[in-house]
């Protein structure tokens, strides 16, 4: 039997591209992002109600992980990508079924110029990411203090502190929530946004992200990882 699933909603989010997404949600509370939902599935009494919890569950497509053939064993980042383990005993985006599951919290509900928007944080989703569904988060059988979490039992570690150049702190406080931005963006580097397999930094090299309209870009000296701009993204 085939089912059909179709996308309830679409999240507009500040992170651009799929490298510097952190790999769990809650682990940056300053990511904030926008699920606006589509007709028609945006009628106000579809949410009555929701308002009254503090975090929910999104059920969404890795629309930009999406392969041909699935592969039994993957290799987790958590991992430093060389260890493989089974796909099922992983939260890879490369799955048999390419459906991705994130508990963010629920800022807010809004009408707006004729659209019905959940206002989320502490996301990890790609903007454009396609929502097949919203459940809410339930405190007493949702949350399991004694759980075994396997090779991830803690969250990664603080790897370097983050300073802006003068330049890029002047870029910051040009824009609005620019306290909001500046932790976003501590919070993004200090763990180390590379690949676990990336190794030691390259001296002199600077790394780039793209977020929201700008490219941050930034370069690791010793354990410091120095801001150097909010660069404008070049148009193609």
């Amino acid at each position: 039997m085939k089912y059909q699933i179709e996308p309830i909603g679409i999240i507009h989010s500040p992170y651009k591209e799929k490298f510097g997404i952190p790999r769990q949600p809650g682990l940056i509370k300053e990511a904030r992002a926008q699920l606006v939902l589509s007709p028609p599935y945006n009628r106000p009494e579809a949410v009555v109600g929701l308002e009254g919890y503090s975090h929910i569950w999104i059920q969404f497509i890795f629309h930009q992980a999406i392969r041909s053939e699935w592969q039994p064993m993957v290799r987790p980042p958590r991992l430093g990508g060389n260890k493989r383990v089974g796909v099922f005993a992983s939260r890879s985006p490369f799955r048999p079924n390419p459906i991705g599951l994130s508990v963010v919290k629920l800022e807010g509900v809004r009408c707006e110029n004729g659209e019905l928007i959940l206002d989320l944080s502490g996301i990890d989703l790609l903007d454009g990411t396609p929502v097949i569904d919203i459940k809410p988060y339930v405190v007493y059988v949702d949350s399991i203090p004694d759980a075994c979490s396997g090779f991830a039992p803690v969250a990664p570690a603080v790897k370097y502190t983050v300073d802006f150049s003068e330049r890029a702190r002047k870029q910051l406080l040009a824009r609005q929530d620019s306290a909001q931005l500046e932790a976003f963006i501590t919070h993004l580097l200090e763990t180390d946004p590379r690949p676990a397999y990336s190794g030691e930094p390259d001296p002199g090299r600077v790394y780039g992200i793209l977020l929201y309209d700008f490219d941050l870009r930034w370069e690791i000296l010793a354990d410091r990882i120095i801001v150097c701009e909010l660069a404008e993204v070049e148009s193609d």
